[in-house]
């Protein structure tokens, strides 16, 4: 384990950390394919200049980057020290003075009310602990403050891909774990953020697009942190199926130009009280 880690991600998060950490500088072709849900995300929440705004669950900072432009104060965090690497470098490419640090959504580096808006795109949704996440939002964000969350849909194209790869993982532990789909039901949202946030939601499909069913194998094996360790555990034989039923599922969403899939989410922005 990077000895960076210490003390900044929760001991029951490393794992999940090495995890997202295994896709690397690669987890941004992931933020490309969902490039039209976070332009909605940053559209919704409106940053400001001058404003402080957390970006939650960065990976390699492509939402933050959004804000930034718009002339944001933006501070990144991710459990994944990998991800933030490419983070920051793409950050200087661009010459946007974001600043990402090492840290767990469940326990956050930083003071009551620090930030006038917290954003969270697919990100904290894939929490531990949601009910911690969520009371660490609301703690940094001040009175009268944003949020902004985009979650996939409970039972959308998202999960059905995480459905494609449940017989290759292990049985989970019992008892289970909350499933981070969850956060794509309203009702749960509200449960979560509604004791201090009054809430607005909004319903939207993001188009995932590839030139072939191959290239979504290819795109996630490699990128997407779940896949890729998933993949990198199996024997060979049971590795060439999982690719031969991921590459099926998405075989589903042929055009004449490649490969589009529509992949239903919750945009959810909520003002502090």
């Amino acid at each position: 384990m990077n000895t960076t880690m210490t003390g900044r991600v929760q001991p029951h998060n490393e794992r999940p950390a090495a995890v997202w950490n295994s896709g690397g500088a690669d987890y941004d072709r992931i933020s490309r394919g969902i490039a039209d849900a976070l332009e909605h995300c940053v559209l919704r929440l409106d940053p400001q200049p001058g404003e402080r705004i957390l970006d939650l669950a960065t990976g390699t900072g492509w939402t933050s980057r959004l804000v930034a432009r718009r002339g944001a104060l933006v501070t990144g965090v991710d459990i994944a020290d990998t991800l933030l690497v490419t983070a920051r470098a793409s950050a200087r490419a661009e010459g946007l003075p974001i600043e990402y640090d090492l840290g767990d959504a469940e326990q956050l580096p930083f003071d009551d009310a620090s930030f006038d808006a917290v954003v969270s795109t697919f990100g904290v949704m894939f929490a531990s602990r949601p009910e911690a996440a969520a009371a660490e939002m609301a703690r940094v964000c001040r009175p009268g403050g944003r949020v902004a969350i985009t979650a996939w849909h409970a039972d959308g194209q998202v999960f059905n891909m995480f459905q494609v790869m449940r017989p290759y993982m292990a049985p989970p532990p019992s008892p289970a774990p909350p499933s981070p789909f969850a956060w794509g039901r309203r009702e749960r949202i509200t449960e979560l953020l509604g004791a201090h946030f009054d809430l607005g939601f909004e319903q939207a499909v993001s188009f995932y697009r590839e030139p072939r069913p191959e290239a979504a194998w290819e795109t996630f094996s490699t990128g997407y942190g779940p896949t890729r360790t998933l993949a990198a555990t199996l024997p060979p034989e049971r590795r060439d199926a999982l690719r031969t039923d991921f590459i099926a599922f998405h075989q589903r969403f042929v055009t004449d130009l490649g490969i589009e899939v529509p992949r239903a989410y919750w945009l959810t922005v909520g003002r502090r009280r």
